[in-house]
């Protein structure tokens, strides 16, 4: 199952007992706030959920398949989750029942 934007503010409307429009204005504030932490390179950690962080990436060469010509890729910045202990125990629970 593929949870789309749409499904999980009706779902967390109806938990947290909000409107739509409450939940979907949280869910932007967290987004953003999130995403403002990483361009500072801060973590940002939930509790019993995981942590997102930016990770550089080093520059490497790659080549393009079409031509088969090398480039050089530039360092950058990736954001990264790390799932909790909790999450990758659960995750490891829901695998091991299939």
């Amino acid at each position: 199952m593929n949870m789309k934007n749409k499904e999980l503010v009706k779902e967390l409307a109806t938990r947290l007992k909000w409107t739509s429009v409450e939940v979907s204005e949280m869910l932007s504030g967290l987004s953003s706030l999130i995403g403002s932490h990483l361009v500072e390179s801060d973590t940002v950690s939930l509790e019993d959920f995981g942590q997102f962080e930016a990770r550089k990436k080093g520059e490497r060469i790659s080549v393009n398949p079409a031509n088969g010509k090398r480039y050089l890729v530039p360092p950058k910045l990736v954001p990264v989750f790390k799932p909790s202990a909790t999450v990758k125990t659960k995750l490891k629970d829901l695998g091991n029942n299939e």
